[in-house]
């Protein structure tokens, strides 16, 4: 599967940077007064993960993943009958690697369908997601299923989901998703992502519990004793050391990407800090943010970053070299670039401290990629198929599900090869795109399995280290309704100016007009809000000095 940098834009960027968004964007939100209470209040679906597998280097609560060195050498059965009755289902999703052929082309679409008793006919949407599911929307014919993202800025959430979409508690809530027990499989804090005005939405898509990385390419930083540094500075001088003047770039050009890594060296909280009052500060409200900001201009104004803001190839640049560092998504982006270039996996950074005497952090993100609810009805019939359907997509790694919707059938799309699955040259062209589009609408819970099984271990290994950096947002599963309902617009304008205050536009004073701006604009009364749900068991954020 090929990546881009879309699909870190999309999924995860300026998770420093736009505070705003939090985790009631995150969540839908509401833009209904009491959505923050009721939502906090409601029964989650009992977690009850599914017997008999066995990773070999075992997860943890904090996070780590269990790893998978091998496919496993048997496969578990969750199901007990294909879960399309009705002949036809239909769903709106996206994919971020390069399309799959159409159904009628794809034979890896054609047998997953077989499996499912019926034919799963999605709509792929490729670009701009949020203008897809606004136009069907007001077209009124809506689709079964329709992801809904965490971050795209879909506006009024609840509101939209109360009249288009059916509300799936009775179904979900505590024990009741037993009666599917590869949602009941999904932790509790994957589930709050569907949670909206008290009640539950869909079925949500686990991600990475772990924040953005930074990603070096082995071969470019060699020259400078490696991507890995122990000051802001000393990164600074080895960016410069390794440009090559038309020909090679230390960094990716996305800015928000960038200045997120550089905000953890400096201390930057992650989305917001828990003062000792229990009120709350905007990460961008800090010194640390600004302090980020002025180094972030010296990085800028050095060359570092490639020139062209809307590089869309940024992938490829780093996988030949012409870049040496990008941002992905989690950890496990590490292995992808071989996707590209085999002979290379991805060196991963762990946060240092900017400035002698300052402690870092790693940004922990929020666990899941949002969550598909399905178009109103009260049939119950087909609202039991489609808890099925998804039940069937959710399946997790080391089950007969979860290898027909990711590899497809043995000797057709895959081969087991030394122990480990291998797309043949038929899967190479049908596979990704459509594992892509249907892992975006369902998932189960994430594992670290690679064809190469120091790829697997070098992961697991980076991951403990983050873990000790580790810090989560304190707002995670909270919700505020004004950042619900004015966040995107809110958030927008402040990065908006702190990317131009990077490239020299704007200065350091014109962002902290912005941030007042925030403020006076329904930004004290997100931090209010946030504060009055803020559960006591959310520690003090620690001191980064």
């Amino acid at each position: 599967m090929t990546f881009s940098l879309r699909r870190r834009d999309v999924l995860a960027a300026g998770v420093a940077g736009t505070v705003a968004l939090g985790a009631a964007a995150c969540s839908g939100g509401s833009t209904q007064e009491g959505g923050a209470e009721a939502s906090a209040d409601v029964t989650l679906p009992t977690y009850q993960p599914i017997e008999g597998l066995s990773p070999d280097l075992p997860g943890n609560e904090q996070g780590l993943h269990n790893v998978y060195l091998q496919a496993p050498a048997e496969l578990l059965t969750t199901t007990d009958a294909p879960p399309i009755t009705s002949g036809e289902i239909t769903a709106l999703t996206q994919t971020f690697a390069t399309p799959s052929p159409p159904m009628q082309d794809n034979g890896f679409w054609q047998r997953l369908n077989t499996a499912l008793g019926g034919t799963l006919k999605l709509d792929i949407v490729v670009d701009s997601y949020p203008e897809k599911f606004a136009t069907i929307l007001a077209s009124g014919d809506l689709p079964d299923l329709m992801w809904v993202p965490p971050n795209q800025g879909i506006p009024n959430v609840g509101p939209m989901l109360e009249s288009q979409f059916t509300d799936l508690t009775e179904y979900l809530a505590g024990d009741a998703v037993l009666e599917y027990p590869n949602l009941a499989a999904l932790t509790p804090g994957s589930w709050r992502t569907a949670v909206v005005n008290g009640r539950i939405w869909g079925a949500p898509i686990p991600s990475t519990p772990f924040g953005q990385v930074y990603l070096g390419n082995p071969d470019v930083w060699e020259s400078v004793g490696g991507f890995q540094a122990s000051s802001a500075q000393e990164f600074l001088d080895k960016c410069t050391e390794i440009l090559i003047p038309g020909k090679r770039w230390a960094l990716e050009p996305f800015l928000p990407n960038a200045f997120h890594m550089f905000s953890q060296w400096h201390g930057v909280p992650n989305g917001y800090r828990v003062n000792e009052d229990r009120t709350l500060t905007a990460n961008f409200q800090t010194e640390e943010y600004l302090e980020t900001l002025e180094y972030a201009q010296k990085v800028f104004k050095a060359g570092a970053f490639y020139p062209d803001l809307n590089l869309a190839e940024g992938a490829q640049y780093f996988a030949n070299g012409s870049i040496g560092a990008m941002v992905e998504v989690g950890p496990r982006g590490a292995t992808a670039v071989r996707n590209l270039n085999p002979e290379i996996r991805s060196e991963i950074m762990i946060p240092f401290a900017a400035v002698e005497g300052r402690k870092p952090n790693y940004n922990m993100g929020y666990g899941t990629v949002g969550y598909t609810p399905f178009r109103k009805t009260d049939d119950e019939a087909k609202i039991r198929e489609l808890l099925d359907l998804v039940n069937w997509l959710s399946a997790p790694f080391g089950t007969t599900e979860y290898m027909q919707k990711s590899w497809g059938t043995e000797g057709e799309d895959y081969t087991l090869t030394d122990g480990n699955y291998v797309l043949t040259e038929s899967g190479q062209k049908d596979v990704p795109g459509l594992r892509s589009a249907l892992d975006i609408m369902t998932a189960g819970e994430g594992v670290i399995y690679n064809s190469i099984p120091e790829d697997s271990e070098y992961i697991y290994e980076q991951e403990k280290k983050l873990l000790e950096l580790a810090q989560v947002s304190p707002t995670k599963g909270l919700y505020s309704d004004t950042a619900s309902s004015k966040g995107t617009e809110l958030s927008t304008r402040v990065n908006d100016v702190r990317n131009d205050v990077i490239q020299g536009r704007k200065t350091i004073d014109d962002f902290t007009a912005a941030v007042k701006e925030w403020e006076e604009r329904g930004g004290k009364k997100i931090l209010e809000e946030y504060a009055a749900v803020l559960p006591e068991d959310v520690a003090v954020t620690p001191p980064n000095r």
